[in-house]
């Protein structure tokens, strides 16, 4: 492992070949925008005990229902599942199928549904609201969609019931525009461009004001850009994207400028992480640092020969990844310096989507029927516990927390932990 710091931009680092997960990513996301109109129903909980436990040790923990005081099991033991109920998501969701605002768990889902967090109990439920597997956005208070209605509008939804707030009055001016990112005065999105014969052959970024509902600005994309296999995130007054061409691209979010704009040799369906004045992502056997304001490279993080970082994540000021090499690290956003690189997961199926609470560090693994949510110490990567619910489904593990709990999504079936 090496780092090296930056005082410029330099070329690209190695390109890592393109792993069997996100092979299998790319075509379960593909098949998401073919089912996106349809109606997926939900099917009840299988048998098997929601229990975890790595290694097959026999589950731990308590809690129950609404209960707030959780006991911390032993090492190698998981705890119990708190509740669990049935869901229709599946395998077709973004990184953005699960989110947890308050007590409200939401899975985009058709029907949108909502839940208690603490006990499971369905708190409303919106048929033809959201596209199975949508992101969800949130922006201030309000959840963010495409309009279910497919009428070239967003709505604004009040996560605690379910009611519209809000909505874009677009006029049709735009092909099924999808929500990318928000914050307290716009919602940004990529959307088809209508031609006179009603087709779309070019589609752009745009911002939409949340006060007129109206575009504030529009800047149309290089023609046969893709609208999928979009990453992006908001950071203050930068919106930073990647695309299927390989570009890591920062616009001003007031203007709609592009400020810069660079390839990278692998982004599509990667995470990518925004923290500091700073934008991180995977490129091959790097992680990279880029400044987002100007674009100059700051950092990057060298694994070894043959293997690929995934996407990163940071969380209370700590930069988390893995590698293809079964690998964990933890770095200093600032700096690239590594603060532990835990190496001992060999037979583990390492997290490519982390949450955090106190001083555990959550994972969710993907496409492995051994895998599951994972317990880490974050103090020195340390594997705690895996929970799996017994399926024996390689469908991805989704985990977002909420207080002293967890929400975790797998397949159909969408469960509560203690975060413990």
């Amino acid at each position: 492992m090496t780092t090296r710091d930056v005082r410029g931009p330099d070329g690209r680092g190695a390109d890592g070949a393109l792993p069997r997960r996100r092979l299998l990513r790319m075509a379960g996301v593909g098949l998401g925008l073919v089912l996106a109109g349809a109606v997926t129903t939900a099917c009840g909980p299988e048998e098997a005990d929601a229990s975890g436990g790595a290694g097959g040790a026999k589950p731990g923990g308590s809690g129950k229902g609404g209960g707030d005081a959780f006991t911390t099991p032993p090492a190698g033991t998981a705890p119990r599942a708190l509740w669990q109920e049935a869901t229709g998501v599946g395998s077709l969701g973004s990184d953005e199928v699960l989110a947890v605002v308050g007590n409200v768990v939401l899975v985009a889902d058709d029907p949108l549904t909502a839940r208690d967090l603490a006990t499971g109990k369905k708190l409303w439920s919106l048929p033809g609201a959201a596209q199975p597997g949508a992101r969800l956005i949130m922006g201030g208070d309000t959840l963010y969609l495409a309009s279910g209605e497919y009428d070239g509008d967003l709505v604004g939804l009040d996560p605690a019931t379910g009611k519209e707030t809000w909505r874009s009055r677009l006029d049709g001016r735009y092909s099924q525009p999808r929500p990318i990112g928000a914050d307290t005065e716009r919602v940004y999105v990529i959307a088809g461009i209508l031609e006179k014969d009603l087709s779309s052959r070019t589609n752009v970024i745009a911002a939409i004001d949340i006060r007129t509902g109206k575009a504030v600005w529009s800047e149309k994309r290089d023609t046969g850009t893709e609208e999928s296999g979009l990453t992006s995130a908001v950071l203050g007054d930068r919106l930073v994207y990647t695309d299927h061409r390989e570009n890591l691209t920062v616009r001003d979010t007031a203007t709609g400028r592009q400020l810069w704009s660079k390839k990278i040799s692998r982004s599509n369906f990667e995470r990518i992480a925004v923290h500091d004045g700073a934008v991180f992502v995977a490129d091959g056997r790097h992680l990279r640092s880029f400044a987002l304001d100007d674009g100059a490279e700051r950092w990057a993080l060298q694994t070894e020969e043959f293997d690929t970082f995934n996407g990163p994540t940071v969380l209370d000021g700590v930069l988390y990844a893995s590698d293809s090499a079964h690998a964990l690290w933890a770095v200093d956003p600032a700096t690239g310096k590594r603060r532990w690189h835990n190496q001992d997961l060999l037979e583990v199926s390492v997290p490519l989507q982390f949450a955090k609470v106190g001083d555990t560090l959550y994972g969710a693994t993907e496409f492995d029927e051994d895998g599951g949510v994972q317990a880490y110490d974050a103090r020195d990567g340390k594997l705690r516990w895996t929970f799996n619910d017994g399926t024996g489904a390689i469908d991805p593990w989704y985990v977002v927390s909420g207080g002293n709990r967890l929400a975790a999504l797998h397949g159909r079936r969408l469960m509560a932990l203690p975060a413990v």
